[in-house]
């Protein structure tokens, strides 16, 4: 090789460290201006995504992060979405088109309970999955109680799809599993060491409750239908989106489940 050859491939070679410096850089600079954008703080200091670009970030940095249609993910699956009505505790529609969504890792984990219950030949009913923070807000003005209503200045896990309020129905016959209440019922009746109930309705809800712990869920105390999924390293953010901004954005990725 000439002299002027290795020359020119050096410089070469110089041009595009200096070129893929500048991306790394620019990169960098984006990054943080994102990370700053996605994660500002409301009046109590909380980190809420409340934009679609901002979720869209999040789901393109860490794919876990997405929520996912759990009609994509669960057969059979049965909805019944008081919140969307004004039948509910508060007398209000607090969320219009509703979906049922949970974050990746919660609706495989959901679909693994689901496909066990399955076996035994029942279905889920979902009353409340992701909810929006908005809703949360709501919801605490007419109950301020953490018993029976998240803290919005601490927000709920349904906030951040990681909580999932549902029940069991029979495959068989489609009717739903007696339970010790309805939905959202404000007494102990309700609490998952009430035994003043018949044999059946106690089996009933101990079906329920070991399938969803045994998929990794944890059980709440005060509300047999309420089961969490752990989020110890809180990687999970509150988010604020409608289900129609969820819909589009779904419908945009062409988001499938994989089993």
């Amino acid at each position: 090789m000439t002299r002027h050859a290795l020359f020119g491939k050096r410089h070469q070679n110089l041009q595009n460290i200096i070129l893929l410096t500048g991306c790394l850089l620019m990169g960098s600079v984006f990054f943080s201006a994102l990370n700053a954008q996605t994660y500002k703080k409301n009046k109590y200091g909380l980190k809420i995504i409340e934009q679609i670009n901002q979720y869209q970030a999040r789901v393109a940095a860490d794919s876990s992060s997405a929520l996912v249609p759990l009609k994509d993910y669960i057969k059979d699956l049965k909805t019944a979405f008081v919140y969307g009505t004004t039948q509910n505790f508060t007398g209000q529609l607090l969320y219009k088109n509703p979906a049922a969504y949970l974050r990746l890792p919660v609706a495989k984990a959901l679909q693994h309970a689901a496909d066990k219950f399955r076996d035994m030949g029942y279905g889920l009913i979902i009353y409340d999955a992701y909810r929006p923070y908005s809703v949360t807000q709501r919801m605490w003005e007419v109950v301020p109680d953490n018993r029976y209503a998240a803290d919005p200045s601490h927000g709920s896990g349904h906030n951040k799809g990681i909580c999932v309020d549902l029940s069991l129905y029979d495959l068989r016959t489609g009717e739903p599993l007696q339970m010790p209440t309805g939905f959202d019922n404000f007494t102990k009746k309700a609490h998952q060491d009430y035994m003043k109930l018949p044999e059946n309705v106690l089996q009933n809800r101990k079906l329920l409750k070991q399938g969803m712990t045994a998929s990794g869920f944890k059980a709440l105390s005060t509300e047999w239908w309420h089961f969490s999924y752990p989020d110890p390293e809180g990687k999970f953010e509150l988010m604020d989106l409608s289900f129609h901004q969820l819909e589009k954005a779904t419908a945009k990725s062409g988001c499938q489940a994989q089993n």
